[in-house]
């Protein structure tokens, strides 16, 4: 099972290689990891996607709130938070494919952001889903080059995380 955790920390030096070590150390493997100051300039937000079932979600929550540099850590649930990743792709396009490309851009609401004689590259957002989508669309015109954000999200309805 696939948990996001929204973890607020101190913004300070050294924070993510002590959260990361932790994760290390005890065998968890870290799925997608964003990191970002808050409103608040001392303040960082975490947004850790790990894998387990819910023991092990509660063995990284307890570790993770035992990290001195650590305030708060919230179990995302999927049916109460909105979580988006962002990916730009850079595929092969030329006069012969490129109004193509560009419509599946359009149905999947996503950018082009640069367009050369041979390439152009997009900018998609949405879930995991969308982005896959798109990918798998994208790939027979070969994808040159393509990098993907982790996940952020934050919790529906007035409550924060």
């Amino acid at each position: 099972m696939r948990h996001t955790l929204a973890v607020l920390v101190e913004n300070k030096y050294g924070v993510l290689s002590r959260v990361a070590g932790m994760f290390s150390r005890r065998g968890y493997n870290i799925d997608s990891l964003t990191v970002g100051v808050t409103d608040d300039p001392t303040i960082s937000r975490m947004t850790i996607v790990v894998m387990g079932d819910d023991e092990v979600l509660e063995q990284v929550t307890k570790q993770l709130n035992k990290l001195i540099d650590v305030i708060r850590v919230t179990d995302l649930k999927s049916e109460e938070s909105v979580d988006r990743e962002l990916a730009l792709i850079k595929v092969n396009s030329d006069v012969t494919n490129r109004s193509e490309i560009m419509q599946i851009a359009d149905i999947f609401r996503a950018r082009i952001i640069d367009v050369a004689s041979k390439s152009m590259i997009i900018e998609v957002t949405g879930d995991d889903g969308k982005i896959t989508a798109i990918e798998q669309l994208l790939r027979p015109f070969g994808i040159k080059e393509m990098v993907r954000t982790g996940k952020v999200a934050l919790k529906r309805g007035q409550k924060s995380s």
